[in-house]
């Protein structure tokens, strides 16, 4: 099929990384590797950052721009297949898709759509509108966790959905080493900003502040705006303890966690968070809490350890656990290269979307 690609919140050129660029990317590739032509439609940024009216009307009057001009080229040349919109929701609304692929009989498809009734207020209320008319129309509704899939039903019980876990490029860690299990090097990776980022922070570092009595060392790769905060967050523990790497290049990472033993980050708010996979690919267990989308992505007692929402206590006891039990820390690595590679892969990803795509799309396919 020849599919066009929008991501509403960041396109998957965009400069700045997250792991919403990220998944973006991993979606356009694994449509790729299933035999499909994909092109980024637009670049259009509806994120609205505020519940702003004045705001709202601009992002609104630059779609309907950019639907004229897609309506225009799509005229003068072969209109796509389909159009896949990745991640619609209450800040980042697809205000171009929908009308389009209704103009040219095309089927519209999402993933990691999300709705929420609570977000029903001022501007957002028009937006959220957008959002629910979109997963209702879509021919199918690609969701990566539970949750997500719990929460369309909910707002559109006659929606079509289907799931596909989320998945990263593995390839990038088939060559890393086996680290030593016997040391204690844990590793995080993150970006240091406001909110949930912070909080995790914050919950690492007095976690591990009750670990002072095992021996381990972290190192942290990751920086933004909170660069200060972080380090403030971390400076009742040794200095020696710690490791700051600071932002590095994405093909810098594989052999950063490839010399490490232990993934460690408490994934507040997460909404799955594919630094996991990225870490269990490289052979090394995790240790996460078990809240909003960490559960798909990191199997409790098999490929890590999951904690109470909150519960700085328990988080530091399986930092404790993990330390004393180097066994356990060597089996569950083993898991977790599996667990990545086997079926958290672009060939399972690109297996799964064909699936979904023959169940719903039939002869559109």
């Amino acid at each position: 099929m020849k599919i066009a690609f929008y991501a509403p919140l960041k396109s998957p050129d965009h400069p700045v990384p997250s792991g919403d660029r990220l998944m973006a990317r991993m979606l356009v590739e694994a449509l790729r590797a299933a035999g499909h032509e994909v092109s980024v439609a637009s670049a259009l940024r509806s994120f609205m950052a505020d519940d702003d009216e004045a705001q709202f009307e601009a992002i609104r009057q630059a779609a309907v721009d950019e639907t004229r001009r897609l309506r225009a080229l799509w005229l003068s040349q072969t209109p796509p297949d389909a159009w896949f919109c990745y991640h619609p929701y209450y800040k980042a609304p697809d205000l171009i898709g929908p009308q389009l692929a209704a103009e040219f009989a095309i089927p519209y498809l999402t993933a990691e759509a999300s709705y929420s009734l609570r977000r029903n207020q001022g501007t957002r209320t028009q937006a959220q509108r957008h959002v629910l008319s979109a997963i209702e129309q879509a021919a199918v509704n690609i969701c990566l966790t539970e949750r997500d899939r719990r929460g369309l039903v909910e707002a559109a019980p006659a929606c079509r959905h289907a799931m596909l876990a989320p998945f990263i490029d593995t390839s990038r860690y088939a060559s890393t080493g086996d680290g030593d299990v016997e040391a204690c090097r844990f590793v995080t990776v993150a970006m240091m900003r406001s909110g949930d980022k912070m909080a995790s922070y914050h919950m690492l570092a007095r976690s591990l502040s009750l670990a002072l009595d095992r021996p381990w060392t972290l190192t942290v790769i990751g920086d933004g705006p909170c660069r200060h905060d972080v380090h403030d967050a971390f400076s009742a523990l040794p200095a020696e303890r710690l490791v700051w790497l600071g932002e590095r290049d994405p093909r810098d990472i594989p052999a950063v966690l490839a010399e490490s033993t232990l993934y460690l980050w408490p994934g507040c708010g997460e909404a799955y968070g594919l630094a996991y996979l990225e870490a269990q690919a490289a052979g090394l267990p995790v240790i996460a809490q078990r809240t909003a989308g960490v559960p798909e992505v990191v199997r409790d007692g098999e490929t890590g350890l999951l904690t109470p929402e909150g519960d700085i206590a328990a988080y530091a006891d399986a930092i404790r656990r993990m330390i004393d039990q180097p066994a356990t820390r060597r089996q569950f690595g083993e898991n977790a290269r599996r667990f990545a590679h086997d079926e958290r892969s672009f060939p399972a990803a690109a297996r799964r979307l064909d699936a979904i795509f023959a169940q719903f799309l039939g002869d559109a396919k």
